[in-house]
């Protein structure tokens, strides 16, 4: 297998970004556009907040010695993993003791963080090593070292920052700290606002895990809106824009206290049309639940995820605008990777990836091939390892898995078919009538609007979604009524208008 390695960060040159968040009661969505394509979409729903970066007080339930792990009680409906790799005073113990039964026992609380959402059938996955990001810092307090984010490369630049840091740590106390890409522009003082907030973080974390009870949730990281300013903004961001007002005021007020660069470019979206329907994020996020990927050209993508790994398969379909057959496939070959890591990042992809591109005789359009897919890969903010060809032909990598798909966030297995299509779910339908009310309710002037949808789409009106309905009839400041359609599957629904 031949291997390839993804660009530098400093030999990335980064197309400026847009983000648009769009705000509702139910949930948060975020885009990233690069030069007006959509290449990542973020979702937090308030019945489903992310648990990456939570900190619980746990109770271990089982400690499995074979498999080197243990099952953790931390409140949620599954029990979380604890992996020993994970556990933080394996690294601290000599040899001969380091094994999970001589560490961990039943009914022990311990102090865990989550550092991977539960996914498919998984529980959450733990840490006993606790971190806290900061804007410039990641916090480790119960770790001595200062290490540096590996997108740094320049090594003068790597010690001058650890000496800067070191200089405004206090002698006493913790000094386990990671430097973060953005503390490359950071100033003495914004430095020492990140580490008086995480430590003034840290105690609080601690005072709590004295008085709480187990299975208690001692710290939750930041909502989607905010994280977009501690985490996505960079001084490639062209603007930040918001359609909520509350939500606005927020992040005005987050970002002057921790992100004073980020202020000027967060602007309040006052249009008539919805902010995501404007920039066409919709038909994208429509798109993305499709295997099917047209390349420009007439060649297209058949994307397939699975259980165990996502395989992309790449075609020629019509094109047929290049001299001879070979260039014709190097060509398609070429316009696939990018569309294949913008895919990745737009349907949040993780876990083994495999590639079949269209076969290449010439060894020269191969690696050609390759490392266009490792530069197209390397806009990428989660971890991606690329292996290169195997000796099958087909090309393999990794993408770092955090947080479900966008295909599992928004829809899922049709029961008609038992698996082999996939249907959006009745909460996700319910908020696409909700949007599609609002719209309509700009654009014409009527006494009612009656919703005919599915009978598990209107039970959920009436009963989860009865509040947010409510909120609705008060905000369009007209009548809403609903009538059950038998006849419809689940994703049908017609708005009608009185």
């Amino acid at each position: 297998m031949t291997s390839t390695s993804l660009p530098l960060a400093k030999d990335i040159v980064r197309p400026p970004e847009t983000v648009l968040v769009n705000v509702t009661p139910q949930e948060t969505r975020v885009a990233v556009l690069e030069d007006n394509t959509v290449c990542e979409i973020h979702i937090e729903r308030n019945s489903g907040h992310r648990l990456v970066g939570n900190i619980y007080l746990g109770v271990v339930r089982r400690v499995l010695p074979g498999m080197q792990s243990a099952f953790i009680d931390i409140g949620l409906e599954r029990a979380a993993f604890l992996h020993i790799v994970d556990v933080l005073e394996q690294r601290q113990r000599p040899e001969e003791t380091q094994r999970i039964e001589h560490m961990l026992f039943e009914g022990q609380s311990l102090l865990v963080q989550v550092i991977k959402d539960p996914i498919n059938s998984k529980g959450a996955r733990l840490s006993t090593q606790i971190s806290l990001a900061g804007r410039f810092l990641v916090h480790l307090p119960q770790d001595g070292h200062i290490g540096v984010s590996q997108r740094i490369e320049n090594e003068d630049d790597r010690a001058q920052l650890r000496s800067r840091l070191e200089k405004l740590l206090p002698e006493e106390g913790e000094r386990g700290y990671i430097l973060r890409t953005s503390a490359e522009t950071a100033s003495d003082a914004e430095l020492k606002a990140d580490i008086d907030y995480l430590t003034k973080l840290w105690r609080n974390i601690q005072t709590l895990s004295k008085t709480a009870p187990p299975e208690s949730l001692l710290y939750q990281d930041l909502p989607l809106s905010l994280r977009v300013l501690r985490d996505m903004y960079s001084d490639n961001t062209r603007q930040i824009v918001v359609d909520s007002t509350e939500n606005h005021e927020r992040m005005l007020g987050f970002a002057r206290q921790y992100v004073q660069g980020a202020v000027d470019k967060l602007l309040r979206f006052s249009g008539d049309r919805p902010l995501f329907e404007t920039h066409n994020i919709e038909a994208e996020i429509g798109q993305a639940l499709q295997p099917r990927v047209n390349l420009n050209f007439g060649g297209y993508l058949i994307i397939e995820p699975t259980e165990a790994m996502t395989t992309i398969d790449v075609n020629t379909g019509g094109f047929v605008g290049a001299r001879n057959f070979d260039e014709t496939i190097f060509k398609t070959n070429l316009e696939a990777c990018h569309a294949i890591a913008r895919e990745l990042r737009l349907r949040n992809l993780g876990g083994i990836i495999i590639i079949d591109f269209i076969d290449m005789a010439n060894e020269e359009h191969r690696q050609a091939v390759l490392q266009e897919l490792a530069k197209a890969l390397s806009y990428d903010r989660t971890r991606v390892t690329l292996n290169g060809f195997t000796s099958l032909g087909l090309v393999e990598l990794t993408r770092k898995r955090t947080r479900e798909s966008l295909s599992h966030i928004l829809s899922e297995a049709c029961p008609t078919c038992n698996g082999r299509g996939r249907l959006k779910t009745p909460q996700t339908v319910c908020y696409e009538i909700q949007r599609e009310i609002v719209r309509e309710a700009r654009r014409f002037e009527t006494r009612e609007f009656r919703i005919l949808a599915s009978p598990t789409v209107i039970d959920l009106f009436l009963d989860e979604e009865s509040q947010s309905l409510a909120m609705l009839i008060d905000f369009i400041g007209k009548p809403v009524s609903l009538a059950v359609e038998n006849s419809y599957n689940q994703e049908q629904y017609d708005v009608v208008l009185l």
